[in-house]
């Protein structure tokens, strides 16, 4: 039998080639050129498809991201301008660290998707679209120089981080639960206006650290939610005692601050936290202005709560953001309750919100001393209107044990001398 003759390998066969042929030169090119086009252009491909809203939609776990995307004003602009430094260098750097995303989507999706500090969208990627020089909010009422903060290092989402997502992860509506509840419909009912804009509480927080001399914004952390993967299992048990601790703390902070913003406080203030530092239209009203206004506005807070609240409402004075609950987001959707002169509404209000206890904690200048006010405060007093609004800082009745009402801010009580009662009493 004769013997097969070994074929020489392709390396050999290619250093065999005559490269002096200019036929063989030209296949060479040619053959490269293909090579490239494949590719190259197979390359681009994948990097454009990833980089399109419809990738990122592809994900069951990105369902909240994706829904209050559509439903925001940045819709015509693809995710990647946002989350992805420009240079194509950053593109690739990026695209090799979201192979951890691929790892997580096949072995288990996170509880919540949280943007990371080392992906927060930077300042570089607002300044492709958004200038620096501007002075005035687009709604003509903030006086904000923008310039000034960029200059600082002060990071766009530290105002603006709810400009697109409205701060569902801060929320805690973007858990794996939601996400079945994440439909195009169901975004408007769960997309407010108020987590969109800035809050105002951020830049209240962080004035308020200026003044003590603080950067807040050079710490990444001060502007991105909280990751739960990061913080699991090290909070620190909490007790009843630490608990009321925190809440003691925090409410001293937030009433320092309200002080400072009615102008009652002026001390050691290098940035003002007075509404018309900020605010071109926003005003305080002629009627606040009046020398017995601290002690006669009960009647307009009586008649015109809601309006009250609109300003004086802590809630909106704190960076946190509350946890919600997207069942209940849903049910509620954008109603709104109709107030009616209530002095129940409103003591339960002046007893809980800080810019009424701040004032409603301490004890009026007109009490005088304890034994001459306990003879004398009842011709202040004389009618059912004017014991109401007693009841804003006294319980009427000792509270029970357990009671799970709004606790006043005296332990001081009625009936603990009017053991009889009153005549006519408003039943509050």
């Amino acid at each position: 039998m004769k013997k097969r003759e070994k074929k020489p390998g392709l390396w050999k066969r290619f250093r065999n080639i005559d490269w002096k042929n200019p036929v063989n030169r030209w296949k060479l090119l040619f053959a490269s050129l293909i090579v490239c086009v494949v590719v190259f252009g197979g390359g681009y491909g994948v990097l454009s498809f990833t980089n399109s809203p419809a990738f990122c939609s592809s994900c069951h776990e990105m369902a909240p991201e994706y829904s209050t995307y559509t439903a925001s004003a940045h819709n015509q602009i693809s995710c990647v301008q946002c989350h992805i430094k420009p240079g194509f260098t950053n593109m690739i750097t990026h695209k090799m660290k979201s192979l951890k995303e691929v790892y997580y989507h096949v072995t288990g999706v996170p509880e919540q998707i949280v943007q990371t500090e080392e992906e927060a969208v930077t300042n570089q990627n607002c300044l492709q679209c958004h200038s620096k020089n501007r002075l005035v909010t687009a709604s003509g009422d903030l006086k904000v120089n923008h310039k000034g903060h960029i200059e600082k290092d002060i990071p766009c989402i530290t105002c603006h981080a709810g400009v697109v997502h409205a701060k569902i992860a801060a929320r805690g509506i973007n858990l794996e639960e939601d996400r079945g509840d994440w439909t195009k419909a169901n975004a408007e009912k769960l997309i407010e206006q108020k987590y969109l804009r800035p809050n105002m509480g951020t830049c209240i927080d962080c004035h308020d650290k200026v003044n003590k001399g603080e950067e807040p914004w050079r710490e990444p952390a001060y502007s991105v939610p909280p990751n739960p993967e990061e913080t699991k299992g090290t909070n620190v048990a909490t007790t009843e005692e630490n608990t009321e601790a925190i809440k003691a703390e925090h409410d001293q902070k937030t009433q320092g601050i309200i002080l400072q913003a009615i102008g009652k406080q002026q001390t050691n203030v290098k940035l003002s936290m007075e509404c018309e530092t900020c605010h071109k239209k926003l005003k305080v009203p002629t009627s606040h202005k009046t020398s017995d206004w601290d002690h006669n506005h009960g009647g307009t807070a009586i008649n015109e709560l809601t309006k009250c609240v609109n300003c004086h409402q802590d809630s909106k004075w704190v960076k946190e953001i509350p946890k919600e609950d997207i069942m209940s987001l849903l049910k509620m959707g954008s109603q709104k309750v109709k107030y009616t002169p209530n002095i129940a509404v409103v003591k339960d209000q002046a007893r809980i919100n800080k810019f009424c206890s701040t004032c409603h904690s301490k004890r009026p200048q007109g009490h005088s001393n304890s034994d001459q006010w306990l003879t004398e405060h009842a011709k202040h007093a004389p009618t059912d209107v004017a014991k109401s609004e007693c009841f804003v800082c006294h319980d009427k009745e000792k509270p029970k044990p357990g009671s799970t009402g709004v606790k006043a801010p005296t332990d001081v009580y009625c009936e603990y001398c009017h053991r009889t009662g009153f005549k006519d009493d408003p039943k509050l």
